[in-house]
């Protein structure tokens, strides 16, 4: 459909099974079919009506062309691009069932992805100069997280876990069933995992944690006072990362203790939609 490919993301099969769940077991758009000439052509604009940041246009292409093969584009901007309010960043000139019908699907992702890409960079523009770096999380909607990261990485974010499979990521639930700190990282050490994250929340837990063979610390819902006490006993031993109920009235701050990264779970958790719309001409 398009040359947009992302690792681990069948982008054929999230168009076909996204358009499934809006057609039906009939496969239809009774609207469509019922209003609009089966002949009849759309020209339509897709523009941003609030200041964004763009992620997702492969994807609504690849809608449009999925009901329409033929179906005339042209994409104005890439994703990762901040635009203005106003500004028209797709135009398409297609069959109008088909682009009606593919509409919702592919503004819906646009907006979704847009929008985390949006708020990823004022994150990122928030903690400029600072030389911390801002992380995303697994808060992500099941199914979509391959996306979702891929949104904020067009914010400017870097990627931190992908799952549960690339890192052990100790936190206060596996201490509690492990018994503490220093047997939870243990016995990773033990099963052989190199890359060892070990949430502390208590500046007592971070020699014991680093003794046992952390590889990274996760710095939990510390205020910048007690980050910056907690970067200075880690000295560079490891990265260092705040976590846990950082907004933008809060990141510059925590930024500037030193830490390596802040990770913030809101960039996919709780993301606006972006305000893009798309609208037809019709032409007879």
């Amino acid at each position: 459909m398009t040359g947009f490919a992302l690792d681990g993301f069948d982008l054929n099969a999230f168009v076909a099974s996204t358009l499934a769940e809006d057609l039906g077991p009939d496969g239809r758009d009774v609207t469509s079919e019922a209003v609009i000439p089966a002949d009849a052509i759309f020209d339509g604009v897709m523009d941003a009506r609030d200041p964004v940041t763009l992620a997702g246009l492969p994807i609504a292409v690849a809608f449009f062309r999925a009901l329409d093969p033929d179906v005339e584009i042209e994409q104005l901007y890439q994703d990762g691009e901040q635009v203005a309010a106003g500004t028209d960043i797709l135009r398409i000139r297609g069959r109008a069932r088909a682009m009606l019908t593919a509409e919702r699907s592919a503004l819906n992702t646009v907006q979704h992805l847009s929008g985390i890409a949006t708020m990823t960079r004022a994150y990122v523009d928030a903690i400029d100069g600072t030389g911390a770096i801002l992380l995303d999380t697994r808060k992500t909607i099941p199914g979509l997280r391959v996306l979702e990261k891929y949104a904020t990485r067009m914010g400017g974010a870097t990627n931190h876990r992908m799952g549960l499979w690339d890192a052990a990521m100790i936190k206060d639930n596996h201490v509690a069933v492990a018994g503490s700190v220093e047997e939870a990282v243990r016995r990773a050490v033990e099963a052989g995992v190199e890359r060892i994250i070990v949430e502390v929340d208590r500046i007592d837990q971070i020699e014991p944690a680093l003794a046992a063979g952390a590889t990274h610390l996760l710095l939990d819902n510390m205020d910048a006072a007690t980050l910056r006490q907690a970067v200075g006993l880690v000295d560079g031993r490891v990265p260092t990362e705040a976590s846990g109920g950082v907004t933008l009235d809060t990141i510059r701050a925590k930024a500037s203790t030193g830490v390596t990264y802040i990770s913030v779970g809101r960039l996919t958790q709780s993301a606006p939609a972006a305000d893009i719309g798309l609208d037809f001409a019709y032409y007879a």
